[in-house]
């Protein structure tokens, strides 16, 4: 795997270069390796997804009647051949995009437990590379998707107080 300061040439116009986007709800998976990394995706640098170059969760809209829960199987398969045993419902979080002409949308974010063995069979089909990071590598890095972090920063700490209590 290729380091977080991966070779792919990134545009530093955090503003402009996304082209038209459309809000949708989404379900995400906190791919929690071995229960204390995560493993996360370098989205691609291109026009019509948010935050391109970054690095983000694994996951992706929720088509119209579909569920979040198959939403996140049929993504994750799409972007990592992975089949999932398990999610368990961690977050939710709502945008509010009326300043644009879109609706409210929700990014539900599921915990999925993995073995670092399983990633050896995982093949990259969405995003420019793949990486296992701790939270502290994640939330100190410059070019994370910022509700991305947020939720592995409330994950980690949940953990965390969970192991402590």
């Amino acid at each position: 795997m290729v380091s977080p300061q991966s070779r792919l040439t990134v545009n530093t116009d955090h503003f402009l270069s996304e082209g038209r986007l459309s809000p949708a709800d989404a379900a995400v998976a906190l791919i929690v390796v071995d229960g204390t990394r995560y493993l996360m995706q370098l989205r691609d640098q291109k026009a019509g997804i948010f935050y391109p170059g970054h690095w983000g969760l694994f996951g992706g809209a929720v088509d119209e009647g579909e569920t979040p829960e198959d939403a996140l199987t049929r993504e994750l398969t799409e972007e990592l051949q992975l089949t999932i045993d398990s999610t368990r419902y961690f977050t939710e979080f709502t945008f509010d995009f009326g300043f644009a002409g879109h609706r409210r949308v929700y990014r539900r974010y599921f915990e999925v437990p993995v073995a670092s063995a399983a990633l050896k069979s995982v093949v990259l089909g969405e995003g420019a590379d793949m990486r296992t990071f701790s939270a502290s590598e994640i939330l100190s890095m410059p070019r994370v998707v910022p509700y991305d972090a947020f939720a592995i920063w409330l994950h980690a700490t949940a953990s965390q107080a969970r192991r402590a209590g």
